[in-house]
């Protein structure tokens, strides 16, 4: 992760978006007596953003880690997606 500093953002804006997007890197923006913020593609950002609300369910949260597990071992199997459009409503 890249650290710039905002006259140096500024200065080079196009150059250091190009280069997050490029180069998947984020970039730590520092200013004079505030926060830094980061700089992250959005793709890169909206993944964090789905695994955070993934596991926000502490039951999804176990559910997705025994299926990692069950994955790591070995005790997967492939199947195929169910087309909604072939299924008929039973309600």
């Amino acid at each position: 992760m890249r650290t710039v500093n905002f006259t140096q953002l500024r200065q080079n804006l196009a150059a250091e978006l190009d280069s997050v997007i490029n180069d998947a890197e984020e970039v730590v923006v520092t200013r004079s007596g505030h926060d830094p913020v980061v700089i992250v593609p959005l793709a890169e950002y909206e993944s964090m953003k789905e695994t955070e609300y993934l596991l926000r369910t502490p039951s999804n949260a176990a559910a997705l880690r025994r299926s990692m597990e069950e994955l790591e071992k070995g005790d997967a199997a492939e199947r195929d997606l169910i087309d909604p459009a072939t299924v008929r409503d039973v309600a």
